[in-house]
């Protein structure tokens, strides 16, 4: 079997036409005509190809189309709520796959976290002990307050974390954990995103004790107020300046100083559904401002009209390029 993650992008078009059919065979409702139409498709170009062997792919992993876009393929193509699951089903078909499985669990709505937000959500929280923990897009994290300890397990995302002083008899450390280590909270106020491989920790006030996950030879690391590092489950990151605007995020802003266009397209993505890519001839075109990340498509569009870009939408909205203007 060939390998989907080593071939280039496929055209975003080509993948709508690809949903489109797979919505459409789903209803049983081709005429000969139409059949025979849909099979000059497949064959009338390698990138066809490529886009319906994941057609196939995700039908197989699934067993079959999830019900919410079957429903829809039954409505007018006009219909919003079908151009929008059709744009949905284009972006599953972009990322298979790797990707069903995450749609899969949209669909059944199993979620084994405590907390979660959704892409683009962000949600403020205060704990039993009067610690409060903000909660950025895309995070999902457990609460475990027991006679020894208060501890958050961040599974994946990002959070803002405000520690208060502990009122039970025995005072209990304020812990974070993700898969790379443990943070204990030294009075502080900090903010911790689980990235891949690597954890990385901004201490905003206080100090925050820091181990690995899977060296416990190598000794802890204290991180004061102003600093930040990341560190994997075997070593640390070197320790670095905090920078003006950890945190930023809270309040609902982006925050950009001279930050180049591909990093900070990166960062907007994780408030939007969907894709932004950046053309690699405009990649380190520098970038600075104050961007909602409430709204993403304003600042698609404080982008187009401050700088030489171009934004161009395709799947409906889900997939945009950013290219020189």
């Amino acid at each position: 079997m060939r390998s989907l993650r080593r071939e280039p992008p496929l055209n975003p078009d080509v993948l709508e036409e690809a949903a489109e059919w797979l919505m459409r065979l789903s209803d049983n409702g081709l005429s000969d005509n139409e059949r025979a139409e849909w099979e000059r498709w497949k064959v009338s170009s390698p990138e066809r190809d490529r886009a319906w062997s994941r057609a196939q792919l995700l039908q197989s992993k699934l067993g079959g189309l999830p019900s919410s876009l079957a429903m829809s393929a039954l409505d007018r193509p006009s219909n919003p709520e079908r151009r929008a699951a059709l744009g949905k089903l284009a972006l599953l078909l972009a990322v298979i796959p790797a990707g069903w499985g995450s749609w899969k669990l949209v669909e059944s709505g199993r979620w084994s976290s405590d907390y979660r937000t959704a892409v683009g959500q962000r949600r403020e929280l205060t704990l039993a002990d009067g610690s409060r923990i903000t909660l950025n897009t895309d995070t999902a994290m457990d609460v475990l307050f027991d006679g020894q300890q208060r501890l958050i397990h961040l599974r994946e995302g990002e959070i803002l974390v405000q520690t208060a002083p502990d009122t039970a008899s025995v005072p209990r450390p304020f812990l974070v954990i993700t898969r790379q280590g443990r943070m204990q909270a030294l009075g502080t106020r900090f903010t911790v995103r689980e990235l891949g491989p690597r954890t990385q920790l901004a201490v905003l006030e206080g100090a925050v004790k820091v181990e690995l996950a899977e060296n416990r030879q190598t000794e802890p690391l204290i991180v004061n107020a102003g600093q930040r590092t990341d560190f994997s489950s075997q070593t640390f990151g070197a320790l670095t300046a905090a920078g003006r605007y950890v945190g930023a995020w809270a309040q609902g802003m982006l925050m950009a100083d001279k930050m180049r266009l591909a990093d900070f397209v990166a960062e907007l993505a994780r408030y939007r559904r969907g894709f932004v890519r950046c053309d690699p001839a405009i990649a380190d075109l520098r970038v600075s401002g104050a961007f909602p990340i409430s709204d993403t498509q304003r600042t698609l569009n404080m982008l187009v009209q401050t700088y030489p870009v171009l934004a161009t939408g395709h799947l409906n909205g889900y997939w945009v390029t950013l290219s020189p203007a």
